[in-house]
Order: C-alpha cells, then sequence, then structure tokens
C-alpha cells in the first residue's frame, strides 16, 4: 500500500508580485483615476488653506501710537545766551578790606561796600550815598568821619587827576564838573549857566535849580561838592 505525499504549500510571494497581483486585480485605469482624484483634494485643501498675497498697503509700516517726544540737535530751538555783564570797581578808604573788585552789573555803591567786607567804625556813612549805581573802573571812596569825601572817579578819568577833596561848584571848570557821577558836558554847561546868569551858589541845594539836576542826581552829589 502505497501512502500519499501531502501537497506542499506554494512559496510566499516577493512584494513585487503582491503589487503586480493588486494592480492587476484593481485595474490600471482605476489607480490612475484615483491618484487623480487624491491630486485634485490635494491641491483644492491648498488653497483653501494657503495665506493671502501681501498688498501693497499691508508692506507699509505700521503708524506707532503716541506723540514721538525727542527732537534732534536740529530741530531743538537755541537759546540765545545772554552776554554777562561785570564791573570792576575799586572800593577804598574806611571798609574792612580795601581792594579791587568785580561784581554783576547792575551793582550799586553799597555792594560794593559789602564786597570789601563792610564799613569800618569810624566811616562817615552820611558823606557817601550807598544807592547810587555803579560804573565799571570807578573808584569808591569811603571817607572816615572828620574826613573831606573826595570825588568819585569813574573809568573815564585818570584818577590821579581827580580832586581829593570836595569841588568848588562855584569856581570849578566844566572838566572838573564833569568829574562828578552823573555830570556829563550839558550839565556841567547848565550848572556853569545858572552860575554866571544868577551869580554864585549860596549853597549846594541850588543845584536842585539847575535843568538836568534832580533830587536823585543832587542826593549823590552831596558830600562831594561844596560852595
Amino acid at each position: 500500500m502505497v501512502s500519499e505525499i501531502p501537497d506542499r504549500p506554494a512559496p510566499p510571494q516577493s512584494l513585487v508580485d503582491r503589487a503586480r497581483a493588486w494592480v492587476q486585480w484593481v485595474g490600471a485605469a482605476r489607480l490612475v483615476a484615483s491618484a487623480v482624484v487624491v491630486l485634485a483634494v490635494l491641491a483644492g485643501a491648498y488653497w483653501l488653506v494657503k495665506p493671502p498675497p501681501l498688498t501693497t498697503e499691508s508692506k507699509l509700516p505700521y503708524a506707532t501710537g503716541g506723540t514721538n517726544t525727542s527732537t534732534t540737535v536740529a530741530d531743538a530751538p537755541v537759546q540765545p545766551t545772554a552776554p554777562t555783564t561785570t564791573l570792576v570797581v575799586h572800593v577804598a578808604g574806611a571798609v574792612q578790606s580795601t581792594g579791587v573788585y568785580t561784581l554783576p552789573s547792575g551793582s550799586r555803591v553799597i555792594d560794593a561796600v559789602q564786597a570789601a567786607g563792610g564799613l569800618a567804625v569810624d566811616a562817615n556813612v552820611d558823606a557817601v550815598n550807598l544807592a547810587a549805581p555803579l560804573v565799571d573802573g570807578q573808584r569808591v571812596y569811603v571817607p572816615r568821619i572828620g574826613e573831606p569825601a573826595p570825588v568819585v572817579v569813574d573809568g573815564s578819568v585818570d584818577p590821579g587827576d581827580a580832586p581829593s577833596g570836595p569841588i568848588d561848584i562855584n569856581s570849578a571848570t566844566a572838566e572838573l564838573l564833569e568829574t562828578l557821577p552823573g555830570v556829563g558836558p550839558a550839565t556841567a554847561a547848565a550848572i556853569i549857566g545858572h552860575r554866571d546868569q544868577h551869580g554864585p551858589f549860596a549853597s549846594v541845594e541850588e543845584l536842585g535849580d539847575v535843568p538836568g539836576i534832580g533830587p536823585a542826581k543832587l542826593d549823590a552829589l552831596r558830600g562831594l561838592v561844596t560852595v
């Protein structure tokens, strides 16, 4: 009795054979149609989700909020620099420390005296007009008690030519009168004209009758002139 030998299993197919068999079963036309459909779906999806193209307006920079408070050097207004004028005066006589001092423009005799340390104990305050304005180059002299007040000399007069005591307004020349503070050529001529027309001055107070000499100027001349 002959036994039957069972059939051997068929050898496994390769991937290429399987793919070929699957293509034959599905059909080439169906595969092409399916590929076209998939590509169309992908193209439509991409068209839906892709960002819109940039317009010209969208490329312009955005304006930032708020006001730009920064200014450049060229835009900033140039502030004019006011010149700083100073006065140089000589303070002498009955003060604590005589010498030459630099003071701001617009200073008065009291400021010069304070710059020199103040008045000495024997200063004749009544012989000095502390409220008189200063001029550049002026000599401020504070006499002592019992000492005649000298003429205050400004920068236009040589201190060596200045008189050492009060000026006699009845005999002084125009040039000598012009050494007085606030007395220019016109005022000096008016003093001489008044003297020639009305005679010698009887007192210093009569200078107030001269045109151009008011109360303030007369007060400044007291102690600097005599009759």
